[in-house]
């Protein structure tokens, strides 16, 4: 379960902040693995509190983080794993630092921000090249996500694909995680 969580200072636009539902969410639901995406402008200050509050892990933004010693001592302190996202305006080529230290990390077609937004195309190329310089890494791509572009991605190199709107938008949302699900397969 992808749960965004955003301030207003680093996305414009400000999501659900609640940690202490987040923790009873987490507590109430066991069964489900959730990941929490801090679109935050501090992710230093942030990690920790999520960890320790149900999240398996944590996605922080390279353009927001200023310590990366600091987040990763904390997340492994927290018994959590970490991964590094990059908007779709920043180089991939900024993650090569952090091949070594972080295990994952998430590529957004997107602008941060509001779900239902168009999938950009140009990601593809940087999900080829993360694939190729970082074979056994985990790599997410978060944003406009539906059948096609899913297979698209899968077929670049990603691991893991989140769709919100694609899914939450259908009249039938069951149906639609269904299809979705199939073209990653290749079924469709």
């Amino acid at each position: 379960m992808h749960i965004d969580v955003s301030d207003g200072v680093f996305t414009a636009t400000p999501t659900w902040n609640n940690l202490e539902e987040f923790s009873f969410l987490t507590s109430e639901l066991p069964m489900l693995h959730f990941e929490v995406h801090l679109m935050v402008a501090n992710p230093e200050q942030a990690i920790e509190k999520w960890l320790k509050g149900g999240a398996e892990r944590v996605i922080v933004h390279l353009e927001a983080m200023s310590n990366p010693h600091l987040i990763l001592k904390k997340a492994k302190g927290a018994h959590g794993e970490v991964m590094l996202a990059i908007n779709p305006g920043t180089s991939v080529e900024a993650f090569a630092p952090y091949f070594i230290s972080f295990s994952g990390f998430q590529i957004l077609a997107v602008p941060p921000g509001l779900s239902g937004q168009e999938f950009n195309e140009s990601v593809l190329e940087k999900i080829k090249f993360l694939r190729e310089r970082a074979p056994n890494a985990i790599i997410e791509v978060d944003g406009g996500i539906n059948p096609e572009t899913a297979k698209l991605a899968k077929e670049a190199g990603a691991n893991i694909l989140v769709s919100t709107s694609y899914i939450m938008d259908s009249p039938d949302p069951k149906g639609a995680y269904e299809k979705l699900e199939r073209s990653m397969k290749q079924e469709e």
